[in-house]
């Protein structure tokens, strides 16, 4: 009887160490993945609000497994614009996203990232990254949805989206922390005159 506790007792030691290290691996994996925005830019541009982005990626290497594999990543940009109101709920403005694709062809050995249709070939999966990594001359919105003089309020983030992802990486994506790649928003702020000038 003595003997069944201690084999049960050492069982247990053995299952928790093997928790815990469990735990610091999926804790390290994580840990290695970061977003971030690192500037945002409002512009005016051609009767349009414009945003110049540049962000920081550093994915997992599970990720970079799979995308030097073939599998292609996509990165969902997302701007929310209010206008701040003391008499009531802060008005809703602008909330919309922008998706880009990084991809690698395993037979021409070629790195791609793409918007919508447009696509840009690259070297290798650091000038992609690169290239991920700044946002031009994106419009946001028609210039006219923003009264003159008026202080705006927004917020951009970064997340790598799984959900454009083949189904059976989807229902990985959801059990691996190495998967999930969000940056914290980060706040700006503008308004628009009357001359035209940028915000």
């Amino acid at each position: 009887m003595t003997a069944e506790r201690g084999d049960w007792t050492v069982l247990r030691c053995v299952l928790a160490a093997f928790a815990l290290l469990g735990c610091a691996l999926v804790q390290n994996i994580v840990l290695a993945a970061e977003a971030q925005i690192k500037k945002i830019e409002p512009l005016i541009s051609e009767g349009h609000l414009t945003m110049d982005l540049d962000v920081g990626l550093k994915l997992s290497s599970i990720v970079l497994e799979a995308a030097e594999r073939g599998v292609p990543l996509y990165f969902t940009l997302d701007v929310k614009i209010k206008a701040p109101r003391w008499w009531w709920l802060d008005k809703s403005i602008i909330d919309t996203s922008l998706t880009r694709r990084m991809s690698y062809n395993t037979l021409t050995q070629q790195w791609r990232v793409a918007t919508g249709d447009l696509y840009l070939p690259v070297a290798s999966l650091q000038e992609a990254l690169a290239v991920m990594e700044k946002v031009r001359g994106w419009p946001v919105a028609p210039l006219d949805r923003f009264e003159p003089n008026i202080r705006y309020e927004g917020a951009v983030r970064i997340r790598l989206d799984t959900t454009h992802l083949a189904r059976p990486l989807q229902l990985d994506a959801r059990n691996r922390g190495a998967w999930s790649l969000t940056s914290p928003w980060k706040p700006f702020d503008f308004s628009v005159r009357k001359a035209g000038a940028t915000p």
